[in-house]
């Protein structure tokens, strides 16, 4: 809908200003990166990328010049003059977004642009998109299920559950929607019994389970009633406890307080 290949049956919206009527002008003004996009194989980067400069109405020198300098924006600087055919799918989908960029647009979509891609290729990709956004120059906004994915890139969240907004602000401030249900903690094997001691001893915790015990990991589970009211306290009262029981913290971290325990928790509540 608000890429205006489909027409809103209720309600409105503005893109760089501009009202979902005004479908033209809202197509200037972003560049779109669909989840499955097709590409001439038998064209080269730079020939598809001046194509598509041509359609939004450069000129043949300006469409040239641009299909030249894409590519070194987003990684195939030395690839531009191959044929899409012998392209990776990570090298495509920059490619790809070497094609949302060809009107320098105020608003950029990107739908699942890591999807079937290597680790490789979405770090690249990742990094990419982080790079466009601290530009400044547009806001991009990533369409995705991989939550680990917006917690690194994205500054602020917007989560639809059956079309309706349940949740929209900061990766904080939607990641302290749900609490931590659970706490784990590093510790050297010889103070094990120690850190356990002094876990089970802490406000909330029901009781501490050990991971593995030759890597000195420990969870401590705390009770559901407890964590409604003092969500943030379990990790300094750990840090404290240990500290005080003269056990060194080797690593420390929740679970529950990630991003998608908080989708998980919107979207159950939601329904």
């Amino acid at each position: 809908m608000l890429t205006t290949i489909l027409a809103p049956t209720a309600g409105r919206f503005w893109i760089a200003g501009r009202p979902h009527t005004d479908q033209i002008e809202i197509r200037r003004a972003i560049g779109v990166l669909p989840e499955s996009a097709g590409y001439p194989q038998h064209w080269t980067g730079e020939e598809y990328l001046r194509f598509y400069a041509r359609l939004f109405g450069y000129g043949a020198a300006a469409a040239k010049d641009v299909a030249q300098e894409l590519p070194g924006e987003v990684s195939l600087r030395d690839r531009g003059s191959s044929r899409i055919g012998v392209y990776s799918r990570g090298m495509r989908q920059r490619l790809g977004v070497a094609r949302a960029l060809v009107n320098r647009p105020r608003v950029i979509f990107l739908d699942e642009p890591t999807l079937g891609l290597d680790p490789a290729g979405q770090r690249q990709m990742l990094q990419m998109i982080a790079a466009l956004a601290a530009q400044g120059e547009a806001t991009v906004i990533l369409s995705t299920h991989f939550l680990d994915e917006v917690e690194e890139v994205c500054s602020r969240v917007l989560i639809l559950n059956r079309g309706s907004v349940i949740a929209d602000g900061t990766v904080a401030e939607i990641k302290r929607r749900a609490a931590p249900k659970a706490l784990r903690v590093r510790v050297d094997v010889a103070a094990e019994a120690e850190a356990r001691a002094a876990l089970i001893q802490m406000q909330g915790v029901e009781r501490v389970t050990a991971v593995d015990h030759e890597t000195g990991w420990l969870t401590a589970d705390f009770g559901a009633d407890w964590l409604q009211q003092h969500k943030d306290e379990g990790v300094n009262g750990a840090i404290r406890s240990l500290v005080d029981a003269g056990v060194p913290i080797l690593a420390l971290e929740r679970e529950g307080g990630r991003l998608s325990d908080a989708f998980l928790a919107l979207t159950e509540e939601a329904d």
